[in-house]
């Protein structure tokens, strides 16, 4: 037998054995596919979509899966009012609108409360309220205040109330920057709820007054644009984190919630427009009297 021949001989023979290893790794691969396949398409679905967030818990950096529950409700809570509010809005239901306002209001002062009082902060649920608020407290009250009335003054009312909406994002991406570094007693630039309160307290009482005339609709202009420009500004305002509601207080103080409670509930359109328009002004008041004080 030649060279050659052996040669031959000796590849033929090792032709079967690199079949069979090809063989012996089908049914590994075989295997893993009968895996994937026989996983529920439920549980593919919630592992694909599961939420993993880093935190730091005992000074130990982790790996936490899902998210929580409770103030996460409140926060889709007011989503939804937020949206409620657009929706009425473009339908003419100006009243359901600013009252859909305000309830996002109450719902999202809760679910920060919520979330301490229950150790359940995240950055998910932080992530999550700030986009919420963008659609309660900057889109909605800039679309209703369009709808109702700004919409009659031409390009100049949608240009206002783009305005607003920017100036609502602008101010909520400072807020979160600016979260730790900055005296908790105040906030930097007006709040995006009470700014959305103002307009929506404007809407729902000069709209109670059927207010049509061209006077008006510049009133809103106003309105609408300074609580855009006083969300962005530097000027601070009371945040009323400092308060201690777990301490006792005079009697004269419950008195003065209950007549407080009397006297919206008699008008509410024009006592909230009344309250959050002098909290809205009460920024720039201090900051005239602080400049005043620092001159003399």
């Amino acid at each position: 037998m030649t060279q050659d021949a052996r040669d031959q001989e000796h590849s033929n023979s090792e032709q079967p054995n690199s079949g069979q290893l090809g063989k012996t790794e089908q049914p590994d691969n075989a295997d893993q596919s009968e895996v994937v396949g026989n996983e529920d398409l439920a549980t593919a679905f919630l592992r694909e979509t599961e939420v993993v967030e880093e935190t730091v818990e005992d000074g130990k950096k982790i790996r936490r899966r899902g998210i929580y529950l409770l103030p996460n409700l409140f926060t889709t809570s007011a989503l939804f009012a937020g949206f409620f509010a657009v929706v009425a809005g473009i339908n003419g239901e100006f009243t359901s609108a600013a009252v859909a306002i305000f309830i996002a209001m109450v719902l999202d002062g809760l679910d920060g409360r919520v979330a301490r009082m229950t150790n359940t902060q995240s950055e998910f649920g932080a992530e999550y309220d700030s986009l919420a608020d963008m659609i309660s407290f900057g889109m909605a009250p800039a679309l209703v205040a369009f709808t109702w009335i700004l919409q009659d003054i031409g390009k100049t009312g949608w240009v206002v109330a783009f305005l607003y909406v920017a100036c609502a994002a602008l101010r909520l991406a400072r807020f979160n920057v600016q979260i730790g570094s900055v005296d908790k007693k105040w906030f930097i630039g007006l709040p995006s709820p009470s700014a959305a309160a103002l307009v929506a307290a404007s809407v729902w009482t000069f709209h109670s007054f059927d207010a049509d005339a061209f006077g008006f609709k510049l009133l809103m202009l106003v309105v609408v644009a300074a609580a855009g420009v006083l969300m962005v500004s530097n000027i601070r305002y009371y945040s009323f984190k400092d308060l201690d509601f777990k301490k006792p207080v005079p009697f004269v103080v419950l008195l003065a919630i209950v007549l407080a409670f009397v006297m919206i509930s008699v008008e509410p359109s024009v006592m909230l427009l009344l309250l959050f328009g002098t909290y809205v002004a009460s920024g720039p008041f201090l900051a005239v009297m602080r400049k005043a004080k620092t001159k003399s």
